[in-house]
């Protein structure tokens, strides 16, 4: 009988240490409180709002590893602005985060008498901020600055042209499948190996009295480079603000027709046609508010029968500009979903990065090269590059396809870079929620406010993403991708689940 007996106790003893024992009561609870997690966002996202869409989801718990949620984790999503995670973290692993452009101002004639006598060259870089953004709004502070280096020279006149050479990058001015009705809005600014104030126009529309047009001016200093039409009307103060505007395709004619109620003054940026001419020709009104003589016309280096040979000797640099460090530039794309800054990095990475190619498909200083270029980080990454498309830098495109697989591949990567200063510019530039960007509104109540979000949001018609990073109540760092496409309802309706689910993130305790 004792031969039988002992077994059947010691079994018992086993049974008992596997409910008992504190550490499979641990892995219970976590294991239920998962589980509740999971029952909880399927609840969220399986509203009959959505019935018509698509979701895709996962959650990662970044200090174990484990995969808390997934849902059409492998299925290819429109990421619209989440593409911008994907661009700052190539062009931060391989440009590094202290990278910074340099844009040289050239002559290419001896002076004489204080008069040059030749032209006055800029040679782009491709740097994206020469404007007002990182000089308290002072657009044109680059621009007195050098000429105050050409006076420092003695040149009281230039008898020459002033000359924008943008050739670092291609001519291709906009991204891979672009709709045609985005290109008036500054978010669909014309890219450009030499870009200034974003390549846009600030456009200020102040009402008068009810029934007269708005008194429009605009930056900067109402410069003619664009041709204004006003069909703007002052309406009565009780009334709503209906925009309007437009920019006839292929031209610099503006036409605005936003109807302002009284008391009220309509702020609108607007892109343009060919901003290396943009650049030179608010150059030259610069030098010449500046007291300079500007004899000669502003010009795009294409229209040149002889491209500058800055090697030759009688090419002399006289100024540069350094722009800030690339980390500052991320912050720029990611926190305020800045497209013309994502585009231009993306084409960065190709001119600093070029790829031989035997077959002349890509193009040097293009997108489609510095895609190919960003792949490498992808692939340290752990994504498939075979099944990634991605055609822009920027998400305006929908022909943009990722998977939440990937973009939390992606953010994994990141957030265990083996360059700590890469890992911290990379989620230093996220939108922080209820603090800054495009979540300075959200996450203002409730667990996950307090700054404790870091995250890109992605925003086109049906198309909402929002993938980054939270604490959960118990400390651990967590991965989010969240992406919906197809829907119907309102992109309200979509950012109150999102964050709904960020939410639950944030109290998330095992």
């Amino acid at each position: 009988m004792s031969h039988h007996t002992a077994p059947k106790t010691l079994a018992l003893g086993l049974v008992l240490c596997v409910w008992l024992c504190p550490a499979s009561l641990s892995a219970q609870s976590a294991g239920s409180a998962q589980a509740d997690l999971q029952r909880a966002i399927d609840e969220a996202l399986d509203d009959a709002a959505f019935s018509n869409g698509w979701w895709g989801a996962m959650v990662v718990d970044l200090t174990t590893g484990t995969t808390l949620y997934r849902r059409n984790v492998d299925r290819s999503f429109v990421p619209a602005s989440n593409t911008k995670l994907y661009t700052t973290a190539a062009v931060l692993d391989q440009l590094g985060p202290s990278y910074r452009y340099r844009t040289e101002v050239f002559i290419d004639g001896p002076i004489n008498n204080g008069v040059l006598e030749g032209n006055v060259i800029v040679r782009g870089s491709g740097d994206p901020v020469i404007g007002g953004r990182f000089y308290n709004g002072d657009r044109v502070a680059v621009f007195r600055a050098w000429a105050d280096s050409l006076r420092a020279l003695g040149i009281t006149r230039i008898n020459g042209d002033l000359v924008g050479d943008d050739n670092v990058f291609d001519d291709t001015p906009l991204g891979y499948g672009w709709s045609w009705d985005d290109e008036t809005y500054w978010y669909a600014a014309q890219v450009s190996g030499l870009s200034f104030n974003d390549n846009n126009v600030d456009f200020a529309i102040e009402a008068r009295r009810p029934g007269q047009s708005a008194r429009v001016s605009w930056e900067p200093f109402n410069t003619d480079y664009v041709r204004v039409v006003n069909k703007t009307i002052t309406i009565s103060a009780d009334s709503s603000l209906d925009e309007g505007y437009s920019r006839a395709r292929g031209t610099n004619t503006i036409e605005l027709s936003s109807r302002v109620p009284a008391g009220r003054t309509d702020f609108e940026s607007l892109s343009l046609k060919n901003p290396t001419r943009f650049f030179v020709h608010v150059l030259r009104e610069t030098l010449l508010r500046q007291g300079l003589v500007v004899d000669g016309d502003p010009v795009d280096v294409d229209d040149l029968s002889i491209k500058p040979d800055y090697a030759a000797g009688r090419y002399q640099r006289v100024a540069a500009h350094r722009s800030p460090p690339l980390a500052e530039i991320a912050k720029v794309i990611n926190k305020r979903s800045q497209n013309l800054y994502a585009e231009q990095v993306l084409r960065t990475l190709a001119a600093e990065r070029p790829i031989e190619d035997d077959d002349d498909d890509l193009a040097p200083g293009s997108a489609a090269m510095g895609l190919e270029r960003a792949m490498a980080t992808f692939v340290k990454a752990g994504i498939d590059t075979s099944r990634i498309q991605l055609v822009d830098g920027s998400g305006l495109s929908r022909m943009n396809l990722v998977t939440p697989a990937m973009t939390m591949a992606l953010l994994r990567y990141m957030a265990t870079h083996p360059d700590a200063s890469v890992r911290d510019a990379y989620v230093e530039s996220m939108a922080v929620g209820g603090r800054d960007g495009t979540l300075q509104f959200r996450f203002r109540r409730g667990p996950a406010s307090g700054g404790k979000v870091k995250a890109k949001t992605g925003t086109l018609g049906n198309v909402s993403a929002l993938s980054g990073y939270i604490p959960s109540a118990s400390g651990a760092d967590l991965a989010f991708v969240l992406m919906c496409n197809h829907y119907t309802t309102s992109g309200r309706s979509v950012r109150r689940v999102q964050d709904r689910v960020v939410s639950l993130l944030a109290a998330y305790k095992p």
